[in-house]
């Protein structure tokens, strides 16, 4: 169903209300009562993998037809471990200690009225995100679990793999006695609905897009809400002269070649000058297992299959099977190369000197920055939250992975003894 731009305003107005009565119910329902919701969402799913395997290979048929990359065939393939894998996220989220109604803070002024600040939900958050049907249990279960309704709107790439995961949720969260409305999917493909959400002041409280860096940058830029996001995931591997040589490969290629496609996927590899005997094993390794490798000059001759690499790739989020490397003076040159080509997502450095990984972890200006560890860690369910609605590269509300706190804000409640003020 095509839907035009007045009509597109009238689907959200009916969407944002119903989401804002589920909201005033889960602002005030018990923890026990939302982690019940999310674990029967979990088991819904489970149970409807095979209408979910079947849909997602129609889309899959489809993507494959429309010249979907394939970075994004991979983040819109689900089997059956990753609908397990889907269904596990969201009983840890269940699992999870709920935010709402934690104090944060509190004191007592100097007239006697005793001030607390308290975690409360945001209220209503609209997702819009391309490719990963599993987006739609993540961030379903995460903001029914910090008592937020959502209004979900995938891609239509994914659109038929999104509404049999969207509707397995829902008879788990009805079977718990919660809104149907607690979370919502835009069943039309048509893009005015996007514009529609991000004119939705009132209705939406907050906007978080998930996908390519097309989305992200319409959202942000024409959003008249909110909107939590990260642009590009151009990530980074340092590795220092004083780097174990096994760390520093197996790093490398598990940074890169795990999984391209996903946001904090390494995009270039950094080596210390001091650290140039390690080059040739670790550019050799990443060929050997199918990537393509774009280097500085001063590399170029350690293998044939080596590419110049251009000024325009130190700003490239791949989300492929190609990184870029180059050579760096120090810890000092690493840092300024990711301040100047870095997007502030996730960047890690490989040294056993400690003094080394304290100044890069001070210096490095990122979301997440690591110690001996792959930048496939930027990931929720690894920090332990169990799922993530996405990685914030702001600076203000959340940053980093944002899970069940980062959906939440706070109010001050104040109880006093009948003072007035002078």
């Amino acid at each position: 169903m095509n839907v035009s731009l007045d009509e597109s305003d009238l689907v959200m107005a009916r969407l944002g209300a119903a989401a804002r009565d589920a909201a005033r119910v889960l602002a005030a329902t018990p923890t026990a009562a939302k982690a019940a919701a999310v674990r029967a969402a979990a088991e819904a799913i489970r149970a409807a993998s095979p209408a979910i395997l079947a849909a997602n290979a129609g889309d899959m048929e489809a993507g494959r037809a429309a010249g979907l990359s394939g970075a994004l065939l991979d983040r819109l393939m689900l089997d059956e471990k990753r609908i397990a894998g889907m269904a596990a996220g969201l009983e840890s989220v269940a699992a999870l200690p709920d935010p709402v109604g934690d104090t944060i803070a509190e004191w007592t002024g100097r007239n006697g009225l005793r001030f607390s600040r308290v975690r409360v939900p945001i209220g209503v958050i609209g997702i819009v995100y391309e490719s990963r049907p599993n987006v739609t249990a993540d961030a379903g279960a995460l903001c029914l679990m910090a008592g937020n309704a959502c209004i979900l709107r995938g891609g239509s790439e994914a659109l038929a793999t999104s509404r049999a995961i969207h509707q397995a949720m829902v008879e788990g969260i009805v079977g718990e006695r919660l809104p149907a409305t607690a979370v919502q999917l835009v069943e039309t493909p048509d893009r005015a609905v996007v514009g529609a959400m991000l004119r939705a002041q009132g209705l939406i409280d907050m906007l978080v897009p998930r996908g390519g860096k097309g989305l992200v940058a319409r959202v942000q830029t024409d959003a008249r809400v909110p909107v939590l996001a990260h642009l590009d995931g151009i990530c980074h591997v340092y590795v220092d002269g004083a780097a174990d040589p096994a760390k520093a490969l197996a790093i490398a290629v598990n940074a890169k070649m795990r999984r391209t496609g996903i946001c904090g996927a390494m995009e270039t590899l950094l080596i210390d000058r001091a650290a140039s005997a390690q080059a040739p094993a670790i550019l050799k390794a990443l060929l050997d297992a199918g990537c393509a490798v774009r280097v500085t000059a001063d590399l170029l001759a350690l293998d044939p299959r080596l590419e110049p690499a251009t000024d325009s790739d130190w700003d490239t989020e791949y989300l492929d099977a190609i990184v870029s490397v180059a050579t760096v003076d120090g810890v000092e040159g690493a840092c300024h190369h990711i301040a100047v080509h870095g997007s502030h997502h996730t960047d890690s450095i490989v040294t056993d000197d400690e003094a080394t990984a304290e100044r890069f972890l001070a210096a490095v200006d990122s979301a997440i920055v690591l110690h001996n560890a792959s930048t496939q860690f930027a990931d929720g369910g690894e920090f332990g939250f169990g799922a993530e609605i996405g990685i914030s590269t702001g600076r203000l509300h959340a940053r980093g992975p944002v899970a069940l706190e980062g959906l939440t804000t706070y109010k001050y409640l104040v109880r006093g003894n009948g003072q007035v003020r002078l």
